[in-house]
């Protein structure tokens, strides 16, 4: 995931969320993909999947995911792991997590 000095709150739009895809410490040329998700794991539990792009041209294994209105709906900590599908295989990025904070 993207690093940020800025805490990110809820209802934030534009944030972008960017997973390396790697094989132990090899990043994945993931160029190919024919699918490129984001899952994002509520406070509350719920799982959302959301559709990634590239960052570049995929072949530095980075995908990405830009929020938008509603995506960012609870305060507390959530859960993001990437998953690629390539003609050879499927791959899940490390689960990182982050929090979102309430706003005023």
């Amino acid at each position: 995931m993207a690093c940020s000095i800025y805490e990110i709150h809820v209802d934030d739009i534009g944030t972008a969320f960017q997973l390396i895809m790697k094989e132990c410490e090899d990043i994945v040329d993931v160029s190919s993909a024919l699918t490129k998700e984001i899952v994002f794991k509520k406070p509350d539990k719920t799982i959302i999947i959301q559709t990634a792009e590239f960052k570049t041209d995929g072949t530095d294994g980075i995908i990405q995911y830009i929020t938008i209105a509603d995506d960012l709906d609870l305060k507390g900590t959530w859960y993001i792991q990437g998953v690629v599908t390539l003609p050879t295989g499927t791959w899940s990025s490390d689960i990182s997590k982050f929090k979102v904070y309430a706003n005023l």
